[in-house]
């Protein structure tokens, strides 16, 4: 598919009244009360029915004690911001997910998150294919309900009080584009300045929208070295060397 072609967001992606959906909010219920630390929908549902699965259930916000959650090649098209309340959350794996193209911004409060496995190059802005950010203008994204929390403050606010932006920010090694919802523009001056070869401000996509190309995201962040350098290097390595071993043997020796 052309990098031209911007893709639109699909709200009401789930069918709540299926069997695959009732199943899977009992598997939360259940992870919950058992205080489980490992949380793996597709052992509890079998392939068939976690295939039928496209978003996640609100009430993840209940799996506070969840540290892993394994998503693996999943059909997930979004991340609901309820996320964000898996206070013990370590290792999220939604590798090989290929319709995830985007998560809530609420992932960054997951402040014990230490590893994720993220199929980079399916994301919007990806900075080696530039997939193009949907305009959020006309199209905006709604989750379930009728009111949605402000990514930065936490505030209650509809829809109509919403201003949605997208902002690429670094999430361990990968730069994840992620949906903001705001309910200011204090919200919004407070959230963090993206990595250097991504667009430098939050912003609604589109068309319009102009992405630093490889070529500057190279410049900004890849360091070129000659043959002279790694040479230089490779010799001051071999130099401290015996630095470290006597520093071991040091640490050893008490």
């Amino acid at each position: 598919m052309s990098n031209n072609i911007i893709s639109k967001i699909k709200n009401n992606v789930q069918d709540r009244n299926s069997e695959a959906w009732k199943k899977f909010c009992e598997y939360v219920d259940i992870v919950a009360e058992k205080g489980d630390d490992v949380f793996s929908p597709r052992d509890y549902l079998r392939d068939e029915l976690f295939a039928q699965i496209y978003t996640l259930p609100e009430s993840i916000k209940k799996l506070k004690k969840v540290k892993k959650v394994w998503l693996y090649g999943s059909n997930l098209k979004r991340i609901p911001p309820e996320i964000g309340q898996m206070e013990s959350l370590e290792y999220f794996d939604p590798y090989t997910s290929y319709d995830l193209k985007w998560f809530p911004y609420e992932l960054t409060k997951c402040k014990n998150l230490k590893d994720r496995r993220i199929s980079a190059r399916a994301l919007f802005g990806n900075y080696k294919n530039r997939k193009p950010f949907p305009k959020l203008d006309h199209n905006p994204v709604r989750y379930e309900g009728e009111r949605v929390k402000c990514s930065v403050c936490d505030k209650s606010m509809s829809y109509n009080e919403t201003n949605q932006l997208w902002i690429t920010l670094r999430i361990d090694t990968d730069n994840v584009p992620l949906l903001t919802n705001l309910c200011s523009k204090e919200c919004e001056d407070r959230l963090p300045l993206p990595p250097k070869g991504f667009n430098q401000t939050p912003h609604k996509g589109g068309a319009e929208l102009k992405q630093p190309t490889y070529e500057e995201w190279e410049k900004a962040n890849v360091v070129k070295m000659t043959m002279e350098d790694v040479k230089k290097m490779t010799q001051k390595n071999k130099n401290e060397k015996p630095k470290l071993l006597k520093l071991v043997r040091k640490i050893w020796e008490k």
